[in-house]
């Protein structure tokens, strides 16, 4: 079966267009006018082995929140989308990553129940042009529109981009593993209620 998606999205502040194939090779394709985002989605689709394409408009000279968020939310969107009823998948996914001096660990969960803890504390708030804080939006936005549980914890770090590109690491990583199919459990849903 085919684990695929694309979904549209247009408000008053925001068009978003985004295709996912979660069983991809980590392709990437974008038009997102948020360079450091477009830049730490990549390392979702390249570290995750997903085939991501995304398309997006905002009014990001009021700022890039908005457009933030709502690519939160379509990628969010596509994934449970993508995973239709979850059978056969692992369901949980852990990733411990490295990059340079700093340490994140991302732990997923999809669950079905939306839930983000965020404890990553910035040496700075800015990297370049881009309001860290606005990092936090998008995974909570990912997090409510996957139905997904993810704690996303920073053991240690000094650089916010080296931070930053670490968390988006160890989820790609973290949510690679929790989508794949679990050979042992083929045909069943991990949940002892049977549903997800």
């Amino acid at each position: 079966m085919s684990r695929t998606a694309k979904i549209n999205r247009k408000t008053k502040e925001t068009d978003i267009r985004v295709s996912i194939n979660i069983d991809g090779k980590g392709e990437y394709k974008s038009e997102i006018p948020v360079a450091f985002l477009g830049h730490m989605i990549s390392h979702i689709a390249k570290h995750g082995c997903f085939d991501i394409a995304i398309i997006a408009k905002g009014d990001v000279e009021v700022d890039y929140h908005h457009t933030v968020e709502d690519i939160g939310i379509v990628l969010g969107d596509a994934f449970i989308s993508a995973l239709g009823d979850k059978v056969g998948i692992h369901r949980y996914g852990h990733a411990l990553i490295p990059m340079d001096e700093s340490l994140a660990e991302v732990s997923v969960d999809l669950s079905g129940r939306s839930m983000l803890i965020y404890k990553v504390p910035l040496p700075k708030n800015k990297v370049g042009d881009f309001d860290a804080e606005l990092i936090e939006e998008f995974f909570k936005a990912f997090a409510n529109h996957s139905k997904s549980t993810i704690h996303v914890n920073l053991r240690y770090g000094e650089n916010a981009h080296h931070i930053l590109e670490a968390v988006f690491k160890a989820f790609a990583k973290a949510l690679s593993h929790a989508v794949s199919i679990n050979p042992r459990a083929s045909g069943e849903v991990p949940s002892t209620k049977g549903a997800l």
